[in-house]
């Protein structure tokens, strides 16, 4: 018998009784390992900027190509729940403009929900999307799209009135409707308290185990990624110096002659 779809209201339920576990992916090919893994939700991240398209932060990446890898995500999921990011200005000038490209993902890229960036100053437009009928991840601590403004990536919550701002942020973004929230890179204290604080899943990137599910970026956990990987991050494999070793070992066999043998060849 099929396993029953993840939903908001699934994933909202499991507070307190059991762990969210989170996937980004890019791609159709990996949406099906991540959804035949057992993933509760795949996020479509707009990491694609940096992990597909060799940008250097996520700001570039535009609505369109969001659009493409939800939909090509959509197509490799059966059971998880795909939320798309929404990536930076797409939500940001008015609701209306949120609402619309919302829509744009769920309609037209099969996305069951989107993620937002912020807190408090983002609660009329996830409430204007909720109560429109789309699901919305929240998004607090660390947020990429503000790098500019912030001066890179850094730890968040450092001090007490840091502390005090997630915390508000963290309850304004489940009274405007959230169905869960990502708590990204906050000390293990302040990870807790937000855990606490919302009676929502906090799903953790970098905030400690103590939130109610976790996320990690797919080509982080395969050893994909380029560059020294951030210190929140477990690699549980290191596909890059095996696609590396397969790729010269083909080379290798081209120039030699040794590929094709006959048995790669039609009579």
């Amino acid at each position: 018998m099929k396993a029953a779809k993840w939903t908001a209201d699934r994933i909202r339920a499991l507070k307190g009784k059991a762990k969210v576990v989170c996937l980004t992916a890019y791609d159709c090919t990996t949406a099906r390992y991540a959804d035949a893994a057992g993933m509760h939700l795949i996020l479509v991240g707009d990491s694609l900027a940096t992990t597909v398209l060799g940008y250097p932060n996520t700001l570039p990446v535009t609505v369109p190509q969001m659009l493409h890898h939800t939909a090509a995500v959509v197509r490799g999921t059966s059971i998880a729940m795909v939320i798309a990011d929404m990536p930076f200005m797409s939500y940001q000038v008015s609701v209306e403009q949120a609402l619309a490209n919302a829509a744009r993902f769920v309609k037209k890229a099969g996305a069951d929900g989107v993620k937002l960036e912020g807190g408090a100053m983002r609660a009329d437009t996830i409430q204007a999307l909720v109560h429109n009928g789309i699901p919305v991840l929240g998004h607090i601590g660390l947020t990429p799209q503000t790098v500019l403004q912030t001066g890179g990536y850094k730890v968040q919550g450092k001090t007490d009135a840091a502390i005090e701002a997630l915390v508000a942020d963290a309850r304004a973004v489940e009274q405007a409707g959230a169905f869960a929230l990502v708590v990204e890179c906050v000390p293990r204290a302040v990870g807790r308290r937000l855990t606490e604080t919302v009676s929502i899943p906090t799903i953790g990137i970098g905030a400690g185990p103590e939130c109610d599910g976790q996320i990690l970026v797919s080509h982080d956990v395969l050893g994909l990624s380029s560059g020294n990987a951030p210190r929140f991050v477990k690699r549980y494999d290191d596909l890059g110096s095996r696609i590396a070793a397969a790729f010269s070992a083909y080379r290798q066999d081209v120039e030699s002659g040794s590929f094709p043998a006959e048995e790669h060849c039609y009579g």
